[in-house]
């Protein structure tokens, strides 16, 4: 039967802030995929005007402050991956913002907050496979992963028989997750054989290294066509679904999220694996991540608060916290050079 994945109203969010320690003490089970189901993909429907209804009322339906702001955006910092993916990268700038990521807010600040003592860091560290060694090294004894981007990133144009062994030689060099770059051909021609065969050999490639798949859902034109391809990649095997690269014209918003977490939803009821989502490009401010939080926690549920489960792409979007943070505790805001990422 067809089915429309706009319909049912979201459950309540709680206002309390969550602990910014972390909640899953065992690692969640890893999804195997299954064949393709084409049923399930030809079945999507998606109502673009109560899409954009629905995120629209977020802000204000939706609002935190003081220390509840505060815990969110400390939670928030665990489940950025610290990310640079410039053409000017060099081994020193990816030993600093290795150098954050396990320290992202400042001493004093935790202090001040109460949270001195206790462990903060963030999700993972993001670079290209040439500097995958370096950050292994400079994050060693942290308990931070190092991901890769990988397959052509970010265009995801070059030869299939490249992107498996780039994958490769990433999980050689110590990359414990990998986030791959689809085809964007195979989407918009509808091609969903050829984007699950794609997937299915990149998850091989990747062997115990965690999976992201990389929608890039601005150049995927339509929410079907984001929600089609978010299922397509699940089932073939995918532990997380990342809306971008960061480098299209269009990347993460909040309508294209809510397609993606309803795919996720509905896979979780059919298969019983919960998918970890993936929001980058464009998050920039505090402001703008805890509205992510706050969809998060209302459409998949608290679990999806945490950095096994929900990851946000991002550089500057460090910064921006830590002045709020600093805003808090001080009531004046500091300049953004104050609170350098890499």
């Amino acid at each position: 039967m067809t089915q429309s994945v706009f319909i049912q109203n979201p459950s309540p969010l709680a206002v309390q802030s969550p602990s910014p320690g972390g909640e899953h003490l065992h690692p969640l089970p890893r999804n195997s995929g299954r064949e393709l189901e084409m049923d399930w993909v030809d079945d999507i429907r998606i109502n673009l005007s109560a899409a954009e209804r629905r995120v629209a009322s977020l802000p204000g339906r939706r609002t935190v402050k003081k220390d509840a702001q505060a815990g969110w955006l400390l939670k928030a910092v665990t489940c950025i991956d610290l990310t640079t993916l410039n053409g000017d990268d060099t081994a020193e700038r990816v030993k600093r913002l290795c150098a954050k990521a396990k320290a992202p807010v400042r001493g004093d600040l935790l202090e001040q907050l109460g949270f001195a003592g206790r462990e903060l860091h963030t999700g993972a560290v993001c670079v290209y496979d040439r500097f995958v060694g370096t950050a292994v090294e400079a994050l060693d004894g942290s308990g931070i992963p190092v991901a890769a981007v990988s397959t052509g990133f970010p265009a995801g144009l070059v030869p299939h028989e490249l992107k498996l062994k780039e994958i490769e030689a990433s999980v050689r060099n110590g990359a414990q997750e990998i986030d791959i770059v689809i085809t964007r051909e195979h989407v918009l021609t509808g091609d969903w054989r050829a984007l699950y065969a794609e997937v299915r050999d990149f998850r091989a490639a990747c062997g115990n290294a965690h999976l992201k798949t990389i929608l890039a859902t601005g150049d995927l034109k339509t929410l079907r066509n984001v929600a089609k391809a978010s299922m397509v990649c699940m089932m073939a095997g995918a532990d997380f679904i990342k809306t971008s690269t960061g480098k299209e014209g269009v990347n993460a918003t909040l309508p294209v999220t809510l397609a993606m977490l309803r795919m996720i939803r509905l896979y979780q009821e059919r298969t019983g694996y919960k998918i970890g989502f993936k929001p980058a490009g464009g998050i920039s401010t505090a402001k703008d991540v805890l509205n992510y939080q706050f969809l998060m926690k209302e459409e998949l549920g608290r679990d999806w608060l945490e950095p096994d489960l929900f990851r946000i792409g991002a550089s500057s979007l460090l910064a921006d916290i830590e002045r709020q943070l600093e805003h808090h505790v001080t009531g004046h805001y500091s300049a953004f050079n104050r609170h350098p990422v890499g």
